[in-house]
């Protein structure tokens, strides 16, 4: 019997504007059953950005992570080695979808076979499954559209050159082109700056920087400060004389590149090779779930914002502004959203680092505040803004469960040991304290709570009652008291927050639920 496989498509983005993405790139995305992006470490993929507004709830996510990007490594094989090992591993993920039938999308900025990462996925996979490529706008013909001159004209010819190449062949082909688009800018600019002075095309060359978006700077190649040029620049030497004015600036530079032009992961990093003033990171919390709850202060600073950075999920609870500009990530790269929201900060941005609940309780305050100690980011503020956390949702929809001492812990042993998680619970249980329990379980996590009950009832008694909280503050809310005895792990998920009551937790039946309270006076 043959098995039906999925069918892989490279999909062009075009240079950064969402408006041009064409028709059939937002309609393979639309209907892709997997939505495949690269991004260097810190987590921010500049294709997944421009493709969010097409994309559908539901679809599988791969999120492809170089290893490196333009830092050295440790890699027995050197820089070329990890990235060879990366793409191989790449390409097997994206291929255990397609055996199984799926559809994969993987998205590329500008155009899929022009200086793309889509390209080494291609030469892996394409020889095993049914591949198409959906056609994407250039970052040339981006750049041009901005210097609004052709760059070409009757017989002219365009070369198009990677400023990564020696200094004297850039000079060279320079010389000998009657025009030119020269990519992979970055850090690379004064190299490229003196072979066009040294090629005598200087006078005669633009600068454009992040063609297509709102923060779009076109220049003309000598007065560019070396200091501030991103990955996502290009130089233009058209054949004929430009006849619009060019503009000084455009824009800002301190803000975020969203177009991408290279093959190397460096294209997917947005990185600068100099900062500018810094701005600002404000991580806050919205509270729960209930807009209500989100306090006036959050919502001042998210308002200011020029750049909203945290989980999918929590950005989509954030009204969208006008200019504001959200980078979504999924819930297991905190440590690199952390840096993006410093990055952008760096720049130049109000950041807000988006959490739900309380920021400083299981979420990004604390990520956010350890990478910040690495020296690179010393000169950028970093806030936090509190915000009601779920175990006081929860408790307030009950009474007072937490009226006395109490202890709060995350059952996830995603970033501990379960060993560790285990004694905490043992030492808490012994110590006779209402406990709430944050991330008891998820869709691969599913015996800890068995786990905890286990170890509680060795401490407990079986009528201690615990209150199960479910999306409290949310459409599906549902909030239900049982005894320990009675709690059934198989009802607990990841958007349920347990308070297990201690000897002193009492709980009142009456009109209406049920109320349970710990007293503030204990009786020995």
């Amino acid at each position: 019997m043959t098995v039906a496989t999925g069918k892989l498509w490279g999909v062009g983005l075009g240079p950064g504007d969402p408006e041009l993405v064409t028709v059939k790139a937002a309609r393979v995305i639309a209907a892709a059953d997997v939505i495949a992006f690269h991004s260097a470490r810190h987590g921010r993929s500049i294709s997944r950005g421009i493709a969010e507004p097409y994309m559908r709830p539901g679809q599988l996510e791969e999120h492809l992570i170089y290893p490196v990007t333009t830092e050295t490594t440790d890699h027995p094989g050197g820089y070329q080695g990890a990235i060879d090992e990366f793409y191989a591993a790449a390409a097997e993920r994206l291929a255990a979808h397609l055996a199984a039938g799926r559809s994969v999308a993987l998205l590329a900025a500008g155009d899929p076979l022009f200086y793309s990462s889509y390209m080494h996925m291609h030469r892996r996979l394409a020889d095993r499954f049914e591949a198409e490529i959906v056609p994407g706008i250039t970052s040339v013909s981006a750049a041009s559209a901005a210097l609004a001159t052709p760059l070409v004209e009757g017989e002219q010819v365009l070369t198009v050159l990677p400023a990564t190449l020696p200094a004297d062949e850039l000079t060279r082909r320079l010389a000998d082109s009657e025009a030119a688009a020269i990519m992979k800018l970055g850090r690379t600019y004064p190299a490229v700056r003196k072979a066009l002075a040294d090629s005598g095309r200087l006078d005669r060359a633009y600068y454009v920087e992040r063609a297509s978006t709102g923060r779009e700077r076109v220049l003309p190649a000598g007065d560019v400060d070396d200091a501030q040029v991103p990955y996502f620049a290009i130089t233009l030497v058209p054949g004929p004389e430009p006849t619009t004015p060019v503009p000084a600036r455009r824009g800002s530079a301190a803000a975020e590149p969203v177009t991408r032009a290279a093959s190397t992961p460096a294209a997917e990093s947005a990185a600068p090779s100099g900062a500018t003033d810094a701005g600002e990171v404000v991580v806050v919390g919205l509270g729960p779930g209930d807009t209500r709850w989100t306090t006036p202060e959050v919502s001042a600073a998210l308002a200011a914002a020029t750049d909203l950075v945290g989980y999918t999920t929590y950005i989509d609870r954030v009204p969208a502004r006008p200019g504001q500009r959200r980078h979504s990530s999924d819930n297991r790269v905190e440590s690199e959203r952390a840096a993006m929201a410093l990055d952008l900060a760096r720049r130049g941005g109000r950041v807000a680092v988006v959490s739900s609940g309380d920021p400083g309780v299981f979420a990004m305050a604390a990520a956010v505040l350890e990478e910040s100690a690495d020296p690179q980011w010393a000169g950028v503020p970093v806030r936090v803004l509190p915000g009601m956390t779920a175990a006081n949702a929860v408790a307030s929809r009950v009474g007072a469960p937490l009226g006395h001492d109490y202890a709060t812990i995350s059952l996830s042993d995603r970033l501990k040991p379960w060993d560790v998680v285990a004694r905490r619970l043992a030492a808490v249980a012994a110590a006779d304290m209402a406990i709430a329990v944050y991330n008891p379980a998820s869709s691969k996590r599913t015996w800890q709570v068995g786990a905890m009950k286990d170890i509680l009832l060795a401490h407990r008694a079986p009528e201690t009652p615990v209150v199960l909280g479910r999306d409290v503050g949310g459409p599906g809310e549902s909030v239900r008291v049982v005894t320990l005895g009675e709690l059934e792990p198989a009802e607990v998920d990841m958007r349920t927050l347990l308070i297990i009551g201690a000897s002193t937790t009492t709980v009142v039946e009456g009109a209406g639920a049920p109320r349970v309270y710990t007293a503030r006076r204990y009786h020995a």
